[in-house]
């Protein structure tokens, strides 16, 4: 019988280097680049969703905090987990910021969208994307990709962006980071 080590070593390498080359723009789970939390914020952005209970999910409603959003669908695991990361996130954080659930998926979808909800007690608003954010049109430009969270400053404009799954500790420290981004620039 032949050593398979000969055979087994150079596939084993290609697969480990071919790990390596996945979307450039999918960022690690483990916690946001240093560089995200950096965005230079452009004006506030400007939209309105209704919740699926009939209120507002607006530039207006969350005015005054620091606003997480993230973007998810039903029919995707990981956007379960992030939204249970958000629940986190709004207990540990509450009243200092906001969290809300934009579902990208068409409003025919509803009853799934409820399911899922009520499933996971989200205690937050979500509401159902118009046709051009779910194209990644619109107020978010480019976020089309699920999971996704965007945080928003106290005036509504964007100041971290991550596409891809993002744990609630990362996000406390990209919240810490804007705080003291903010801190500093009010000095």
């Amino acid at each position: 019988m032949r050593p398979l080590a000969p055979v087994c070593l150079p596939l084993l390498l290609l697969a480990i280097g071919c790990a390596g080359s996945g979307d450039a723009a999918r960022e690690p789970v483990a916690g946001p680049p240093a560089a995200a939390a950096d965005l230079a914020r452009g004006p506030a952005r400007t939209f309105s969703y209704e919740t699926l209970d009939g209120r507002e999910l607006s530039t207006a409603s969350l005015a005054g905090r620091l606003s997480v959003i993230g973007f998810v669908a039903t029919y995707d695991v990981a956007s379960q987990a992030e939204a249970r990361f958000l629940a986190g996130l709004l207990r540990d954080h509450t009243p200092r910021i906001n969290a809300a659930l934009l579902v990208l998926e068409a409003s025919e979808n509803r009853p799934l969208v409820e399911a899922f909800v009520a499933a996971l007690k989200l205690p937050y608003p979500v509401a159902l994307a118009d046709a051009p954010t779910i194209a990644g049109e619109g107020p978010f430009a480019g976020l089309h990709h699920v999971p996704s969270v965007v945080i928003l400053d106290a005036e509504g404009r964007e100041a971290f962006r991550h596409v891809g799954l993002i744990t609630q500790e990362a996000l406390e420290e990209v919240l810490r980071r804007i705080e003291r981004e903010n801190a500093r620039s009010a000095r």
